[in-house]
């Protein structure tokens, strides 16, 4: 991997599959990369995220409650996320959203109460919010048009239709892109990244999810947001240098945080 400048803007390096090399990688990636904002989940992964990011200097952290696991969610969780928001490396509040995929998950009523919960959190301390939007795009659109304001806000990993991307651009968010955009089958999120203003453009992996095309099946992690970002200069028919410039550029501009 080249020395790129690029940043990683959603990657689990809390997450388990890192538990046997996390040290050895995170040093290389120091090397490769400029930076990676690492999301919690819940309240132990939005900790561990919050220690790597005072341990190395080039990994910012979000804290919040994703969808998935708000099943006794304590009471007083936003009291924790407003101490976390407070941190010099705490750069937003997620992964927060809705997940109507999983049918065990929480009800969508409860899911909605408790991300506009996270979302009023972030605009008292002016944090933008990262955003998990899986098969609930009717909603999650209906809540940016009518409900949220006053935030900003990238869309990690999008997957909804060319129509929401328009009028979510309209309105200024950010979208993510990650593997899935390097899939054959992902022409729509392709649509979408040549639709969107470049300002609004982000690069990801999610890491260890999702990795992209020529890894897909393998492990996924920060260094690969390479493979994603030259992918997508094909697609946009941009040098990579420039769109890779773009992108760092975005990014610290979402997360004003970011020294």
């Amino acid at each position: 991997m080249s020395r790129t400048g690029l940043w990683d803007s959603h990657a689990h390096l809390d997450d388990e599959a890192f538990n046997e090399d996390r040290e050895q990688l995170i040093a290389q990636l120091e090397q490769d990369m400029d930076g990676i904002v690492n999301p919690g989940c819940d309240a132990a992964s939005s900790a561990v995220a919050v220690e790597l990011a005072e341990k190395y200097p080039f990994i910012y952290a979000a804290v919040g409650w994703h969808p998935e696991n708000l099943k006794g969610i304590p009471a007083d969780y936003l009291q924790q996320l407003a101490e976390w928001a407070q941190h010099p490396k705490v750069v937003a509040i997620g992964e927060i959203g809705l997940d109507y995929y999983w049918k065990e998950n929480e009800p969508k009523e409860v899911q909605k109460r408790i991300f506009l919960e996270q979302i009023d959190l972030a605009k008292q301390f002016d944090l933008p919010v990262i955003i998990h939007d899986r098969d609930a795009h009717g909603d999650m659109l209906e809540l940016f048009q009518k409900e949220v304001h006053g935030v900003q806000a990238v869309f990690h990993c999008f997957s909804g239709s060319l129509e929401m991307a328009k009028e979510l651009a309209k309105r200024g968010y950010y979208f993510g892109f990650g593997g899935t955009s390097t899939y054959k089958n992902s022409q729509k999120v392709r649509e979408v990244m040549q639709y969107i203003p470049k300002e609004l453009l982000l690069f990801e992996t999610d890491s260890p999810y999702l990795t992209p095309v020529p890894f897909r099946g393998k492990r996924n992690n920060p260094g690969y947001t390479e493979y994603t970002a030259r992918n997508a200069a094909q697609v946009l028919e941009m040098d990579f240098e420039e769109l890779a410039a773009i992108a760092t550029a975005n990014t610290k501009r979402l997360f004003k945080k970011i020294k």
